[in-house]
């Protein structure tokens, strides 16, 4: 004899969907909640250089990366930044830019030695145009500071003692970036939104395409 073959019932069919259903939900959530704590750490970055840059001040009565007396401060190891004047308030050099000589690093690069030395950050005090010294955020960016407006918009009133830019952030991020620390809007307030390509010569982006790569900078 021949058995009767039988399909799932619409209870069966129904308890399949609402699983597949659970599943789906739990995985988007799960990756929303990978996205805020990604978030949370690029805020975290800002915060730590900031910290980092006022407790050298308070300590040293200088600016890291521009300080005249460095070696006095920190030691013989210590490397005087270049690419500027020494001792006049300003952290000179593009946020990220590249070291061609160890020994003469630019200031916004000696910064990083120099707060890593004073104990203020974590990090490589070995002078190196590499990811053992130059710092990365949670995207693997690169991580910056200096006191040259990126903001390059006619009158722009993106003003700072110094900037904290963060690169390789997707636009998805960069607006809740920006949402949490100021007004949400790309192209205003103290933390905008430039293109990655154009991070030292660009407009700020008003609103970021979720998908895009930015480099998100903060003025203090």
């Amino acid at each position: 004899m021949k058995r009767k073959q039988t399909g799932f019932t619409l209870v069966e069919l129904a308890i399949v969907l609402v699983i597949i259903g659970l599943l789906l939900a739990g995985i988007l959530k799960g990756q929303e909640l990978i996205n805020s704590g990604k978030v949370k750490n690029l805020g975290a970055d800002f915060r730590n250089v900031t910290t980092a840059y006022y407790g050298y001040m308070d300590k040293f009565r200088a600016i890291p990366g521009d300080d005249a007396n460095v070696t006095t401060h920190l030691g013989a190891t210590a490397v005087a930044g270049s690419g500027g004047t020494l001792g006049n308030g300003a952290i000179e050099g593009n946020w990220n830019a590249a070291i061609s000589d160890a020994t003469k690093p630019p200031e916004s690069e000696a910064f990083w030695q120099h707060v890593r030395l004073a104990g203020l950050l974590a990090g490589s005090t070995t002078v190196a145009n590499d990811s053992t010294y130059l710092p990365t955020n949670a995207e693997g960016g690169r991580l910056g500071i200096t006191t040259t407006n990126p903001d390059k918009t006619a009158s722009s009133t993106f003003k700072g003692a110094f900037y904290v830019c963060s690169g390789g952030v997707n636009g998805k991020m960069a607006k809740q970036l920006d949402a949490t620390m100021d007004d949400g809007a790309g192209d205003k307030g103290s933390v905008r939104v430039f293109p990655s390509t154009l991070a030292d010569t660009a407009d700020p982006v008003a609103d970021p395409l979720d998908a895009t790569s930015y480099v998100v900078c903060a003025a203090f």
